[in-house]
Formats: structure tokens, C-alpha cells, sequence
């Protein structure tokens, strides 16, 4: 099995290969900006540094402050408007990968919910994996603990 995987935009505009053991974690966010920004319940991300992402395209970026205060930039095709990837400016080597637009995501592991206050009753996080009612405190020092991931 390869740890190279692949992934589109829905028209194939934007395609991208990361590998898949650097993969920091996956998780659910249920914040009302990840509902917003995907129409949805939650949003389910990849965190894995930039470095590890081949990106062919050129994605445009929409800019908003997230839930937690922090600048998040929200890459999306500029053709089919499929959203692909997003960063904060504050972590801006920290990639979080949309999981749907893998090729195949059967092999993600959800590591933890986020924002699970703000989940929806039709969309109620996974109680089986780890819960944060925001964002999980590891999130306040993330910068100086993904620095080993880049």
C-alpha cells in the first residue's frame, strides 16, 4: 500500500498528493464557521504540514475569523467552488485537508471532535472518539507543538 494519496475538487481543476504517514490527526469540527463553510454539520479536517502537500492548482482564498479568534483562510476551486484546504494565518505551515475531497479516505482515523457545544442534534459528534466542547486545550499551544511536525 502507498502512503502517497490524492485527492480533487469536484471538477479536477485543483488536485493534490500528500503523504499519508505525516499525517498529524483527522477530526470533526463543529463549529459554526466549519458548518457555515461547509454547509453541513461539521467539517472533517487532516492536519498535516504544508511541506507534505503537492498542490496543482490555485486555489482562492476566502478569509474569516474563526470560532476561536483566529484568521482562518478557507482555500476553495475557483471553478466548482469545492473546498479543499484551509489554514490559520497565526499556523500558516498547518494544512487542514477537507477529508471528502480525498480519492479515498477509507483509511482516516478521527482522532477527536472539536466545537462539540455547537454541534447540531442532527449532526451529534461521535461519543466514542475524544470531545471538546471548543477547541481542545492542546490548541492554545499548537504552534510550538506542530513545529516538530514541519
Amino acid at each position: 500500500m502507498t502512503n502517497i494519496q490524492t485527492g480533487k475538487c469536484q471538477c479536477g481543476d485543483i488536485c493534490y498528493s500528500l503523504h499519508k504517514n505525516k499525517i498529524i490527526s483527522a477530526h470533526h469540527c463543529h463549529c459554526k464557521d466549519c458548518q457555515r463553510a461547509t454547509g453541513s454539520g461539521k467539517a472533517t479536517i487532516i492536519f498535516i504540514a504544508k511541506k507534505h502537500v503537492d498542490l496543482i492548482g490555485e486555489p482562492k482564498y476566502f478569509e474569516s475569523k474563526g470560532t476561536s479568534g483566529s484568521h482562518v483562510r478557507r482555500g476553495f476551486c475557483p471553478n466548482c467552488g469545492s473546498g479543499i484546504l484551509s489554514y490559520t494565518k497565526e499556523l500558516p505551515h498547518i494544512l487542514f485537508v477537507k477529508a471528502g475531497t480525498l480519492d479515498d479516505s477509507s483509511w482516516v482515523k478521527i482522532d477527536s471532535n472539536f466545537f462539540t457545544k455547537s454541534a447540531n442534534d442532527w449532526n451529534k459528534p461521535d461519543e466514542s472518539i475524544k470531545c471538546f466542547d471548543g477547541n481542545p486545550s492542546i490548541m492554545s499551544g499548537l504552534k510550538s507543538i506542530l513545529k516538530s511536525f514541519t
